[in-house]
């Protein structure tokens, strides 16, 4: 089985986004927070949060979602960000009223 790719967002302490791409979102949100491994950008916006996420079946796919989500404007992002939400949630409340 292969391993799943993420898409993610953080929300920085000075109220930027950050996007990267990553098959583990703990260990990458706590690099970013905790270590070297963490990006330039995030290392002087601590703390960062995991604010948004999407996943997908391979690393490339992963990276092409993030190049268009950063060609975005920042309104962009954050209706990007607010539809997919809204989107998961109405799926799951579907699947719960067929049980």
């Amino acid at each position: 089985m292969s391993e799943s790719w993420y898409m993610y967002v953080l929300h920085c302490a000075d109220q930027t986004y950050y996007c990267g791409v990553t098959t583990d979102l703990a260990r990458r949100e706590h690099e970013h927070n905790n270590s070297k491994k963490g990006a330039k950008y995030t290392k002087g916006r601590r703390p960062t949060i995991l604010f948004y996420h999407e996943k997908h079946d391979d690393q490339s796919g992963a990276q092409k979602a993030e190049a268009s989500f950063k060609k975005l404007t920042v309104k962009q992002k954050l209706d990007y960000m607010s539809n997919s939400i809204e989107n998961r949630y109405k799926n799951c409340i579907y699947e719960n009223t067929k049980k």
